[in-house]
């Protein structure tokens, strides 16, 4: 069931791949379990990690909360266990299908230390794998484009789309070595809406493309019907990428986006000028919060519009964001690369009547840039308080920052099972 928080703001209130067989990927465990997939010792993240976790206390309701410690957002052992116990589990943005769209299309990526590749083989079938050769774990692939097969820069191994490997160069004599057992090893992959998105637990076993619904379910709970009716499916066109680096852990940059518009009218004057903040409301699910606020009048004195007469913006745990308004929508994909610096990917779409209109694309862009550059400064100045000794923990807004409280609780909840 969802919560819904209506919050009025006023003047005097803050606003805003394939193994041949199931038996080979059972062998392939046997003899050579799935790494350590922390970005550091696990032993470290072991240690130290739950101490900090103890620090901060979901059961209390966000009108006494305290929010949780900078030690969150500067510890290294921290970030590993959070890969290990969040972003390897469950259901992961990687991507969009527009990627993906035509046979022998494919794309890589990198989430903590797992390297992957997307691609649609000649059937049209999609697969995921991981991008290390068998032989000696050089990566395949590289960005993304159309391949026939992946052949390994280092010794030219080469494989199928399917993931099977096709040839193994100049291993005459080799002893105890079965070609059927050195395929890619898979990952699951399923499309909601214009999405991809991994499961990388190797927990689980890779079969073949799993159902979108269901998936959308377990992704998304019971926000997918919402969501998919709000006008997040796959009849936008694909506009561009854009990606930013950006000095601050991956959390900063969600509890921005997180804060319930608290910051809009002081960073964002232009975007604000476009909202009607006193609309603002925050709606939450198990693992989905959405904000919507009405639009505004706006300061333009011509017919351009981009964010039409309403906007939402929906928060999918733990790190991907879909922004919907007007007729435009575009997507946050925040990657974590390091205790302080992050990578978040922009991915544009807009309704197919206007993927013409050239000048309301690059006006609509420079938009966008503008927000995001006043985002970025924002984000790195908390990074840069977050290290200092003068800081440990701050309060909420609670009639505004509650989904930034959800967002903690969830993941306090998903590092302490």
């Amino acid at each position: 069931m969802a919560i819904i928080f209506n919050v009025p703001l006023s003047s005097s209130s803050s606003s805003r791949s394939k193994f041949n067989s199931r038996n080979s990927h059972i062998l392939f465990q046997k003899r050579c379990p799935f790494p350590n997939r922390t970005i550091v010792n696990s032993s470290s993240a072991a240690g130290k990690a739950p101490t900090l976790l103890h620090k901060f206390n979901p059961r209390i309701p966000v009108e006494q909360a305290l929010t949780p410690p900078s030690s969150w957002y500067t510890d290294p052992s921290f970030l590993a266990l959070e890969l290990d116990l969040v972003f390897y589990r469950g259901w992961q943005a990687v991507g969009c299908t527009e990627q993906i769209k035509n046979p022998r299309d494919f794309f890589t990526g990198r989430l903590g230390n797992v390297e992957f590749v997307v691609c649609q083989d000649n059937n049209g079938k999609l697969h995921a794998f991981h991008n290390v050769c068998r032989h000696h774990a050089s990566l395949l692939a590289y960005g993304s484009g159309q391949k026939s097969c992946f052949v390994c820069p280092y010794h030219a191994w080469t494989y199928g789309l399917d993931g099977a490997l096709l040839k193994a160069t100049r291993i005459t004599g080799i002893k105890d070595f079965s070609i059927n057992e050195f395929g890619l090893i898979p990952l699951r992959i399923a499309t909601w809406g214009p999405f991809v998105l991994l499961n990388i637990d190797n927990d689980v076993s890779p079969q073949h493309e799993a159902d979108s619904k269901i998936v959308g379910k377990e992704w998304l709970g019971s926000s997918s019907d919402i969501l998919s009716n709000g006008g997040i499916n796959t009849s936008l066109s694909y506009v561009c990428r854009r990606e930013y680096t950006i000095e601050c852990n991956w959390k900063v940059f969600c509890d921005n986006y997180l804060d319930g518009g608290y910051h809009v009218p002081y960073a964002h004057k232009s975007l604000a000028s476009g909202l009607k903040l006193e609309s603002y409301s925050t709606t939450m699910f198990e693992r989905v919060s959405i904000q919507s606020c009405e639009g505004g009048p706006g300061e333009s004195e011509d017919d351009f519009d981009r964010l039409g007469t309403k906007a939402l913006y929906a928060f999918i745990y733990p790190n991907f964001m879909i922004n919907r308004y007007g007729p435009w929508m575009d997507t946050n994909l925040v990657l974590p690369l390091g205790p302080r610096t992050c990578k978040v990917v922009f991915d544009y779409f807009l309704e197919a009547s206007l993927k013409d209109d050239k000048a309301f694309i690059e006006r609509s862009l420079e938009d966008s840039e503008r927000v995001q550059m006043e985002d970025i400064i924002l984000c790195e100045g908390v990074q840069r308080g977050l290290e200092s000794p003068a800081y440990c923990s701050g309060r909420y807004a609670p009639t505004v920052e509650m989904a930034m409280h959800h967002f903690h609780c969830l993941l306090h909840e998903n590092l302490t099972k």
